[in-house]
């Protein structure tokens, strides 16, 4: 899967990853290796990053359904026993 990313925030992020190499590695690297890092990224690890969030978004919808659900069920009113 291919994730097309706006140009102003993709230059963003080729610039974070060309900060990176000069900061960490010492390296300077051009705009073509920056990109093919960031498609490296994109396609290996990024489903990794997705999938995580997926099931934190799912955890959290869990959680507030059982809240939902709490709520509904706390509205509910008693039928009064009659005496006999």
């Amino acid at each position: 899967m291919y994730i097309k990313f706006p140009q102003e925030q993709r230059e963003a992020f080729l610039t974070k990853v060309k900060d990176y190499f000069y900061m960490e590695r010492s390296e300077e690297i051009g705009d073509l290796a920056a990109e093919n890092m960031a498609d490296f990224i994109a396609r290996e690890i990024g489903p990794v990053f997705y999938n995580q969030g997926v099931r934190d978004a799912k955890d959290m919808l869990e959680q507030k359904m059982m809240n939902l659900e709490e709520d509904i069920s706390s509205l509910e009113k008693t039928f009064p026993r009659q005496e006999r």
